[in-house]
């Protein structure tokens, strides 16, 4: 496929409420650092985030916690994107937040409303089209009822258009729900994603929720990105179609139901154009059965 050719439509489209997404995104965390931790080159961050919209993506999924020394993936966005397209949805997430010195933090109900007018400022922007409650660790059994009744009055109020939820157990899915609209669920999801999740991916589907996996590329190695070797049956996907092991996992989570979006991240043009490909890439049954193989970690 020529990079002419790449275009994040050949994945298809799923509707965020009333914003239809195509469902190849992007995914904004890696763009604020290199690899070995400091800071990005702001030109080549801003040019990835142009090339991705003009090969078609128009669901970015970002955070006013994603910054790095010097680089926050909020004002990469603003400054590479403004005026933005009608069709471009910008989804970020509150709740999780980190202070001027990086240590994380994590807001009070009462504070919400800050976390979504510090996006909005960054962002350059007067609502917010997607809020994603992030739920910490700590909180995986509890109620977030009182933190995601402040996001619905935000709601009413006009700053955000619609809300997801991030980190979440069925249940809480179910306790929000009964709060307001939720219109997309973000969880870790990766190539070996353990048989609960997997039911929980399909009861989303059930429910028109769109589900969201993030750390499909860089599964057990999360934030550090791709770690050790890849597993087998992942590289034997890949050489039956002749891509690369990313795509696999790229293709594999689109693979998973009509309502599942994909948001891989890079600040690499090349990386860019191949996670974008692997929109067309239709794996068989037979493959998604080898992959299903592979050992949750």
């Amino acid at each position: 496929m020529t990079s002419e050719t790449i275009n994040a439509t050949a994945a298809g489209t799923w509707k965020l409420g009333d914003l239809t997404v195509n469902r190849l995104g992007f995914g904004a965390m890696r763009l604020t650092a290199n690899a070995d931790g400091g800071p990005s080159d702001r030109r080549r961050a801003i040019a990835v985030l142009r090339r991705a919209v003009e090969l078609g993506v128009n669901h970015i999924d970002t955070a006013s916690f994603y910054f790095s020394s010097l680089r926050s993936a909020n004002e990469l966005i603003n400054t590479a994107l403004a005026p933005y397209a009608d069709d471009l949805v910008i989804a970020t997430k509150v709740w999780a937040g980190r202070d001027a010195s990086g240590d994380w933090c994590w807001a009070s109900p009462p504070q919400l409303r800050g976390q979504v007018e510090e996006n909005l400022r960054q962002l350059g922007r007067d609502h917010l089209d997607v809020v994603n409650l992030r739920v910490p660790r700590s909180k995986a059994t509890g109620s977030v009822a009182e933190h995601f009744g402040a996001l619905a009055e935000l709601r009413e109020a006009g700053l955000v258009r619609h809300l997801g939820v991030s980190n979440v157990s069925p249940a809480q899915l179910a306790e929000a729900r009964t709060i307001a609209p939720v219109v997309c669920v973000q969880n870790a999801c990766t190539v070996g994603v353990p048989r609960e999740e997997r039911e929980f991916i399909a009861a989303c589907g059930e429910q028109g929720v769109a589900y969201v996996p993030f750390f499909a590329i860089a599964g057990r190695g999360r934030e550090a990105g791709v770690v050790g070797t890849e597993h087998d049956p992942v590289l034997a996907v890949a050489r039956a179609h002749g891509v690369s092991p990313a795509q696999v996992r790229v293709a594999w989570t689109l693979g998973l139901g009509p309502h599942v979006l994909a948001i891989p991240g890079t600040g690499d043009p090349a990386h860019l154009e191949e996670n974008v490909a692997a929109g067309a890439l239709r794996l068989t049954e037979e493959d998604m059965a080898l992959l299903s193989g592979v050992p949750h970690v």
